[in-house]
């Protein structure tokens, strides 16, 4: 277990969640759930066990490393990786690696976002030693597939083909979002995985496929000894995801392994997600805080901040009041909360 380590991606914004979530304050250090601990503490709670705490990682934006010393103040003061710049996942995830290289050239490493939620975790757990473990011996890149519940088109997925070792599966090929029709398809054909943005190898593994595939991104690695170097040279990285960066490459190549699993994964993206995470009542409504609902149906409702909050007469709205902020929005047109939530 000493030679695992655990990065925790939490720059984002969380822009499909206002007013819950902000920029100044977004949804990973938020009790979303209102079980009394944020996305981000869910995370590193799940991972207790499988890496002690002094090799936990986070990779944030310059402005949240106060908010993370907070929220995990057991964390090495040194873990906490301040991006200057967001410039996706790639970048994002050498960058750790690297460093963990200069720590323990041995190590094993698991890469996870910061706002996932997990339903079962002894589950997660079980899955995560296993792909550690297969990793530890074997030069493979390793990403966990979560087994579709349904005809998903706000997830990538992952092709499997043949079972490589235990429950583990060679990765066919990656694909984008799909459209609701192939959504379908994929779900029948039962080859085809959420892609959950889990990724599992050694840092001798990841960081030889960075250097193979993007030597551009190697070089800025290199190159970023000092705080002051990664001031200068971290913005002016590719911005470029992970997946196009090296697992799509790699896959071609023969290197990728999927886990499929069934844990109870959601990225909770959104207020529909959120939805289907809470605790329903007997005319469909979930909601967080202190919230009486009279005469209403299938409502999603956050207002931990206000005291008390009634609701009448509601079919298939969202409502959550944060900080000042109030949103009152019909369910069918949560794509526009962006929208809505622009300075007037």
């Amino acid at each position: 277990m000493k030679n695992n380590h655990v990065v925790i991606m939490a720059g984002g914004i969380g822009s499909r969640f206002w007013p819950l979530s902000t920029p100044e304050f977004p949804k990973q250090f938020i009790d979303i759930l209102g079980c009394g601990r944020t996305l981000i503490q869910l995370t590193v709670d799940r991972f207790k066990g499988v890496c002690p705490m002094e090799n936990f990682w986070v990779v944030t934006n310059a402005a949240y490393v106060e908010i993370v010393r907070q929220q995990i103040p057991d964390i090495p003061e040194a873990h906490i990786l301040a991006e200057p710049a967001a410039r996706n996942t790639a970048p994002c995830i050498a960058w750790a690696c690297w460093r963990i290289k200069t720590e323990n050239q041995e190590a094993n490493v698991v890469i996870t976002p910061s706002d996932a939620v997990v339903m079962n975790p002894e589950e997660f757990k079980r899955v995560i030693k296993n792909a550690l473990a297969f990793t530890n011996k074997s030069e493979a890149i390793v990403t966990i597939g979560i087994k579709p519940s349904r005809p998903e088109t706000g997830y990538g997925y992952v092709e499997s083909g043949d079972f490589a070792k235990d429950e583990i599966k060679k990765v066919t090929a990656f694909k984008e979002k799909p459209e609701l029709e192939v959504a379908k398809r994929y779900v029948e054909a039962g080859n085809y995985l959420w892609n959950a943005g889990i990724f599992v190898w050694n840092v001798k593994t990841i960081t030889e496929a960075v250097q193979t595939y993007k030597p551009n991104i190697a070089s800025d690695m290199e190159r970023m000894k000092t705080a002051e170097d990664v001031k200068a040279i971290f913005p002016k990285c590719e911005k470029i995801s992970i997946d196009f960066a090296v697992m799509e490459p790699a896959s071609a190549d023969g290197k990728v392994y999927t886990y499929p699993a069934d844990f109870g994964w959601s990225d909770l993206g959104n207020w529909a997600s959120l939805y289907d995470k809470l605790q329903h009542d007997e005319n469909g409504n979930g909601s967080v805080g202190n919230v009486h609902l009279y005469e209403c149906r299938n409502c999603v409702v956050h207002t931990e901040d206000a005291k008390k909050v009634v609701l009448q007469g509601l079919d298939n709205y969202i409502v959550s009041e944060k900080g000042g902020r109030l949103l009152v929005c019909k369910r069918s047109e949560e794509q526009r909360i962006k929208e809505f939530s622009l300075p007037m």
